[in-house]
């Protein structure tokens, strides 16, 4: 199987939306609880002209996952904070190594500085992942309130991109 990556676009959306609704139902690895619309992601992808969104296909179109940066609220303009999304079942594949490949390339152009990510402490696989590709602790926010009322703790790591 090849795997491509490239920038995503508003065509992508559904099938974004159907990859990442999968993993909202399965719960656990991330802190949103609602499932989403393709409309709803396209909104999201252009909703800030500095946002990054890549996806990885296989031959056939399929999208296997995506990931994105945008810039970060609190911490300003220099830094992007990253969201990583790989199809169930279909991760180990490299997927996520080729995706982070192309959006640190791309970070780094867009002039940002670091990316932080905020993995929930109990997501071993999301806490694996960006370990291995360089990202170190920073903090912790304990305690975080979903919108179902469920409570979890967060694990801050950052990426500095110089």
């Amino acid at each position: 199987m090849s795997l491509h990556i490239r920038r995503a676009g508003r065509l992508d959306c559904a099938q974004m939306a159907e990859l990442l609704n999968e993993i909202i139902e399965i719960g656990g690895t991330t802190a949103m609880t609602r499932p989403v619309t393709g409309d709803e992601l396209a909104d999201w992808l252009q909703g800030d002209p500095r946002a990054i969104w890549h996806v990885a296909e296989d031959d056939g179109g399929q999208i296997l996952g995506f990931q994105y940066v945008e810039p970060h609220r609190q911490h300003g303009p220099e830094v992007a904070n990253i969201a990583t999304f790989a199809r169930v079942g279909r991760t180990g594949l490299g997927i996520g190594s080729k995706l982070f490949e192309a959006t640190k390339r791309a970070a780094r152009a867009g002039g940002y500085a670091w990316i932080n990510a905020e993995i929930r402490a109990d997501n071993g696989s999301g806490l694996t992942y960006y370990q291995s590709r360089g990202f170190e602790d920073y903090g912790r926010i304990d305690g975080k309130v979903l919108a179902d009322g469920s409570v979890f703790d967060k694990v801050l790591k950052r990426y500095d991109l110089d």
